[in-house]
């Protein structure tokens, strides 16, 4: 009895998941206005505190570009989901993450297969690209 006991003890402690908790991305939080951007366009990230955030491009009074994103969670892992480009909502997996960054990736798009956002002094700076090229966006915050 007692080893039946030890080995059923056993099998529940190993057989037993730890629920990691997930982190994600609060600081993206606020307004931004891209700061590296085309003299004739003004270029938005808006960002929830429930990590849903629209991004889009002004020229003049003129909407040209809007994308919504958001961050979502799918089988314990995080995503960021953006929505408005294409057909159909393209989902990029988180690969890399820390206090103020990530890195997700969706090698079966064509452009980006790869989207880097992190805080760089008080700045929000994106990375998006591709094996061929990349585009970098840098936005200061515009609301607390």
């Amino acid at each position: 009895m007692r080893n039946f006991l030890l080995i059923f003890t056993c099998f529940i402690i190993f057989s037993c998941k730890t629920q990691k908790k997930i982190q994600k991305p609060t600081w993206l939080f606020g307004k931004w206005e891209r700061v590296n951007e085309k003299s004739n366009n003004k270029t938005f990230d808006f960002w929830n505190k429930n990590l849903t955030g629209i991004g889009f491009t002004l020229k003049g009074s003129d909407t040209i570009f809007k994308e919504v994103m958001s961050i979502i969670e799918l089988k314990d892992t995080l995503n960021l989901k953006i929505e408005g480009v294409n057909d159909l909502p393209t989902l990029f997996k988180f690969t890399k993450q820390t206090d103020s960054s990530f890195t997700c990736i969706n090698l079966k798009n064509e452009f980006p297969k790869k989207i880097y956002y992190y805080l760089d002094n008080n700045q929000l700076k994106c990375k998006i690209s591709n094996d061929e090229f990349s585009v970098d966006f840098i936005f200061n915050k515009i609301t607390p």
